[in-house]
């Protein structure tokens, strides 16, 4: 027995010593971690791990230490392991980490799920309300794909290149591909070299020139990146950390972050470097981007009213050079995610890249047109082969629908690498507005069903019966209002209003269709036999209104159905103006009904019709009494009283 205890002793101190050793390393990666050595805190967690400590701390900072370096298959497995040990304090934002990693090994499906229970658990956020109205995302982002033509640009590197900006013949793009020199200078983010600009020349859309350093005045000690150039060539603006004169900037964290910069051309030497006026030590500006007129910087920024990680922010550049108060572009762009690396094409699209967005994993590339009122209009996934599982970024498009992305896809050469693109179509928005006609007793479906799509003027932009199987189908424009008008014999003819998205993919309108089994007798009013809406008229106007050639629609269906039918129109006003004024008003109104209803092929010789002016009033707004627009306008009607069968 005593051997047992003191065998039992033994491995319980071997075991605590053992827990109080990886505790101890832990605490080492954490430090690393919060200095934002990610690669470092990564090599001593991963050592921790691999000897069998367990904790949701551990495997939360392994996965983000993969996820902040974009590699997601990585930090999928690692979030993995924080869901298995089954903990119901896991916050939701790691939800959508975990869902981000998933697309990027292809597990879409389980990427849902947890999107599901992220949009559950994250109350307002953007993201999870953008997946709920978005659920079908794949099959948007499959509609706009296969527009791009895409290759390697030949002058990738072995490291991080990427961030492309045109500058007349030439690109310029940030690469970490300087290692030479006695002491080599590394972020401790990536453990790659810092960031330079490099040139290089557009020979053909095939071929470019071997990189050079852009300009010694620009780069510095520390990175420098994504620059863009005014039209003139004259103005540059690009991304540095915070240095200048020989000096690092810090923030309360002893970071050093990014801010924006302007240099000027002056005798082919860039000169005059400056620190741009809303830039602060305690906030990130990067990724600058013009707008067609060269009066609008945009850019990404983590600034104060930042709505996630990073937001895409606009400033106003005056006319005597000085700056405006950076604007949030708002909601309809940015989320709670990372929204970034802005691009402004000749056309007034903004494109940039966002893992808050629906998308195919990482960053994906989107585009926005910017409207006249300078609004900005939904957001389209620009689709594959651009956007990818992994990071897709810094897209730039000229004129000719020629460019450059980035990417840090498996196949490419280094950690980002660039690719050129030709566009051969721009994105088109489409829709496909189909459903299934049932019988609303039996819920069987109803074949030969008369569908006419009818666009908001009614006017008919389609027509179709429905198939064996009770379906229909119609090509909508996005963003638009319709009406579908259904008829079958022995079955009352209704109608439904749609408004359908303003992006690609399907919209269902399932509908039920009751049977006519009332009978018609003489003097019984159609508009109550079979519950067709009053024809209203505007106050003191006798034309037909374009909701109620919706309801007239109706009486015509009927007359069309009973070739024989005789119906008598009778128009009503409300009490305001004089009796004689209403008398009149009404008897146009009969005439404009009538009229409507032989244009439509009618004959005359079925329809009479007269008006009563104010003398049958259906509630108490007589003269003298105070009433509403809508009680009043519960008078101003018209009947169809059956006259013969």
């Amino acid at each position: 027995m005593k051997i047992k205890i003191l065998l039992y002793l033994s491995i319980l101190v071997l075991t605590a010593g053992n827990v109080f050793a990886q505790e101890k390393q832990i605490k080492k990666a954490n430090k690393k971690f919060n200095d934002l050595s990610y690669i470092d805190a990564i090599s001593i967690y991963e050592r921790v791990a691999n000897k069998g400590y367990k904790s949701a701390e551990l495997f939360q900072k392994l996965g983000d230490s993969y996820y902040f370096n974009s590699q997601f298959e990585k930090a999928s497995k690692w979030y993995g392991e924080l869901f298995f040990l089954d903990n119901s304090d896991i916050s939701a934002e790691y939800f959508y980490r975990y869902a981000q990693t998933l697309k990027s090994v292809g597990e879409y499906e389980k990427a849902n799920e947890m999107l599901e229970k992220f949009t559950a658990l994250s109350g307002n956020d953007i993201r999870g309300d953008l997946f709920s109205k978005k659920k079908n995302y794949l099959e948007i982002i499959k509609s706009n794909s296969g527009r791009y033509i895409i290759k390697e640009a030949g002058i990738n590197s072995e490291y991080s290149d990427f961030g492309t900006a045109f500058y007349g013949d030439n690109i310029v793009f940030a690469s970490s591909r300087d290692t030479s020199g006695l002491f080599k200078r590394e972020h401790t983010w990536t453990n790659q070299a810092f960031l330079d600009l490099y040139v290089s020349e557009i020979k053909s859309d095939t071929i470019m020139s071997k990189p050079e350093k852009f300009s010694k005045k620009i780069n510095s000690k520390f990175n420098e990146s994504t620059p863009v150039f005014t039209k003139d060539g004259k103005t540059v603006y690009f991304t540095r950390n915070n240095f200048k004169d020989g000096k690092k900037g810090k923030d309360a964290q002893k970071t050093t972050l990014l801010k924006l910069y302007s240099a000027t051309l002056k005798e082919n030497s860039w000169e005059d470097v400056t620190e741009l006026p809303f830039n602060s030590d305690n906030y990130n500006n990067a990724h600058p981007a013009l707008s067609v007129d060269e009066k609008t910087l945009y850019f990404a920024s983590d600034m104060p009213g930042t709505l996630g990680q990073s937001d895409i922010f606009k400033v106003t550049i005056n006319d005597d050079g000085s700056f405006g108060t950076p604007e949030n572009l708002g909601p309809q762009i940015n989320t709670e995610g990372k929204e970034t690396f802005p691009f402004v094409s000749a056309e007034n699209e903004l494109y940039f890249a966002s893992d808050g967005h629906p998308g195919l994993g990482g960053l994906d590339v989107f585009v926005s047109k910017i409207n006249g009122d300078n609004a900005f209009r939904e957001p389209i996934n620009i689709g594959t082969p651009i956007n990818s599982p992994t990071d897709d970024f810094a897209f730039i498009i000229n004129v000719e629908r020629k460019g450059f992305f980035s990417s840090n896809r498996a196949e490419g050469k280094g950690f980002d690498d660039i690719y050129t693109f030709i566009e051969t179509k721009k994105p088109t928005c489409q829709q496909i507005l189909s459903g299934t006609i049932t019988d609303d007793e039996t819920g069987e479906p109803l074949s030969n069903v008369e569908v006419m799509l009818l666009d908001k003027k009614f006017e008919v932009v389609g027509k179709q019966n429905t198939d064996a199987r009770g379906f229909y189908s119609f090509e909508t424009a996005c963003g638009k209002i319709y009406y579908l008008r259904t008829s079958k014999e022995d079955f009352e003819t209704i109608e439904n209003k749609i408004i359908v998205p303003n992006e690609s993919g399907k919209t269902t309108l399932p509908i039920t269709q009751k049977k006519n089994v009332k009978v018609i007798s003489l003097k019984d009013d159609i508009a109550k036999m079979l519950n067709i809406k009053m024809i209203y008229f505007d106050l003191d106007k006798s034309f037909i209104r374009e909701d109620a050639k919706v309801e007239l629609a109706k009486v015509l269906e009927v007359m069309l159905q009973y070739p024989t039918l005789k119906i008598d129109v009778r128009s009503h006003t409300d009490s305001r103006q004089t009796h004689q004024y209403n008398q009149k008003l009404s008897d146009r109104r009969v005439k404009a009904t009538i009229a409507w209803l032989v244009q439509q092929g009618i004959s005359p010789e079925r329809l009479t019709g007269k008006g009563y002016g104010e003398t049958q009033l259906i509630n108490e707004c007589k003269d003298g009494v105070e009433c509403t627009e809508e009680q009043h306008q519960i008078n101003r009607r018209s009947e169809f009283i059956v006259e013969a069968l």
